[in-house]
């Protein structure tokens, strides 16, 4: 076997939530995204 499924699946996970918390901070960072703040009407 060239790859232990459950470390593969592991590294998977972690990859996929860094990505996700990376594009929230990022959307969060702007003015138009920020939806804590809230954007204003246009």
């Amino acid at each position: 076997m060239l790859f232990d499924p459950r470390k593969t699946l592991v590294v998977q996970g972690v990859f996929l939530f860094g990505l996700a918390v990376m594009i929230h901070l990022v959307l969060l960072s702007t003015e138009r995204f920020n939806w804590l703040v809230g954007a204003p009407v246009q």
